[in-house]
């Protein structure tokens, strides 16, 4: 399966932005809701496709 998506890194402010959501819950809920992340130097990075890869895999069909 092709994720979508860039390589492009986002901050977590950039992934809040992006869901609607304040930084401080993706701060808290990263890890539980399985979104993969890389630490560049003492930040914390999310990669643009592995965010599209984890809202697909998460999408609710009615």
């Amino acid at each position: 399966m092709a994720s979508g998506g860039s390589n492009r890194l986002m901050s977590p402010k950039q992934l809040a932005d992006y869901l609607g959501v304040s930084k401080q819950t993706v701060y808290e809920r990263w890890r539980s809701w399985g979104i993969r992340a890389h630490k560049v130097g003492k930040h914390l990075r999310f990669r643009e496709r592995d965010v599209e890869t984890w809202l697909e895999a998460n999408r609710v069909s009615y």
